[in-house]
């Protein structure tokens, strides 16, 4: 008989921890290599971890709802083969199976108060506002995370010894190390005033992910000074191009030519030309990036969003991104994305058009300084300037919005950028080959 020692899986380069959500098997039952031991969620992934090996879940050490950290032991599996001998513990790493992506990165985390150089995550914050924790309470907390860290098990049995069951117990929600800052206020009742709502009304609760994007979504609001320039842009060229070569390109590659590919090519080239825009903020530094790393937004069944990410995007020819461009998208909706495919991101493409949007006003996906909304590609009359004097002409027009981070982008670089990636898109050669 032999002992195999399952471990919490490192889901990606930022995870250092995972919430288990649910236990699929329970001590005693047979484990099929493979089969779905437990679920687990990270603030960017939710997985199944399955075992290695086929034999009997001898013993778990953790609950649903704890909090573990990444190469922790979750649980033993015994096997039993013919004429083995009894042997040592073996440590394995389980490989997860990603079920369910979330759309942004987190924020960078700041300090709760100028005053404060301690960090407390969403899940510490949300307990402390529900159970009326102030924040002298919070930096007199003694916490048993890394660096002193205030963790939930710590919280929780700081409002025991007050005498105060909480109201709130997330169990759900990964304790995120990096997210924006938020201030505690004190407050006298401990338990929230139950709302009610007038009409016909139906109460629907977020999901996990949807949580977690909202959260990130007013995290970005509060740390970003967003502003957004607008371009309209003639695509004529590129969609003439397109239409041209999109049967080509299937049969040749067995892909789809979509448009953006095209779009993304076109940010890569005003990437390089403003390389301000490829950055990211730390305090009071600016860190470029030298690799143009972009995410592009997609859709989910659910109706959440997913951002995976074309590494070193600028490297690869339009038969590379198209490529690309497929495939994770297909895999998204598919819920088959792994962790590192929806991390790096240096610069976001939303292409709102999709949905038949003419422009929008994106938020930043932090730490991301910038992000691009690609509108629906419309028909219009438009002024065609030629050398024989103005005319009017029916022309693919489209437009773009860029938002950006006032703190380090201003109007001037912002709008030259977004001009930029429309003059590209309008010198698309129509004689371009594949």
């Amino acid at each position: 008989m032999a002992r195999f020692e399952l471990i919490m899986p490192k889901m990606g380069e930022s995870i250092t921890e995972a919430t288990i959500l649910k236990w699929n098997k329970k001590q005693g039952d047979k484990v099929s290599a493979d089969e779905s031991v437990l679920e687990i969620a990270t603030d960017k992934v939710d997985s199944e971890v399955p075992s290695p090996v086929s034999g009997v879940l001898a013993e778990t050490f953790f609950n649903e709802g704890d909090v573990v950290p990444v190469g922790k032991i979750v649980a033993v599996i015994e096997t039993e083969s013919a004429g083995e001998k009894q042997s040592a513990p073996q440590k394995v790493q389980a490989t997860p199976v990603t079920t369910q992506v979330q759309k942004t990165e987190p924020v960078k985390q700041q300090p709760v108060a100028a005053s404060a150089d301690r960090f407390y995550s969403p899940l510490v914050l949300n307990i402390a506002r529900q159970e009326g924790v102030s924040m002298a309470d919070l930096e007199s907390m003694s916490g048993t995370g890394a660096a002193g860290r205030v963790t939930k098990k710590d919280i929780l049995d700081f409002v025991k010894s007050k005498g105060t069951t909480p109201a709130i117990q997330p169990v759900q929600q990964t304790e995120v190390k990096t997210v924006a800052s938020a201030v505690v206020p004190e407050q006298k009742d401990a338990t929230p005033a139950a709302k009610s709502y007038s009409g016909n009304v139906e109460i629907i609760e977020m999901d996990r992910m949807r949580k977690l994007i909202a959260q990130n979504m007013v995290a970005s609001k509060h740390t970003s000074a967003h502003v957004t320039s607008f371009v309209e842009a003639d695509v004529t060229n590129l969609v003439l191009w397109r239409n041209k070569m999109k049967k080509k390109f299937s049969d040749l590659y067995g892909e789809n030519l979509t448009f953006t590919p095209i779009f993304i090519e076109a940010v890569c080239r005003a990437l390089r030309d403003f390389p301000m825009i490829n950055s990211s903020v730390d305090g009071h530094n600016i860190i470029l990036k030298k690799d143009i790393n972009i995410g592009m937004a997609a859709a989910l069944p659910s109706g959440n969003l997913i951002v995976p990410v074309i590494k070193n995007a600028d490297t690869l020819n339009m038969v590379g991104l198209a490529k690309k461009v497929n495939d994770l998208a297909g895999r998204a909706r598919q819920g088959k994305l792994k962790p590192d495919e929806i991390e790096g991101g240096t610069y976001t493409v939303s292409n709102v058009g999709t949905f038949g949007n003419v422009m929008g006003t994106p938020v930043i996906l932090q730490p991301q300084v910038a992000i691009l909304a690609t509108g629906a590609i419309k028909k219009k009359p438009v002024v065609i300037e030629t050398e024989a004097g103005d005319t009017i002409g029916i022309r693919h027009m489209m437009f773009l919005s860029h938002s950006y981070d006032h703190r380090i982008i201003d109007g001037a670089l912002g709008g030259s950028f977004v001009r930029k990636v429309a003059d590209y898109l309008e010198q698309f050669d129509v004689n371009r080959e594949i």
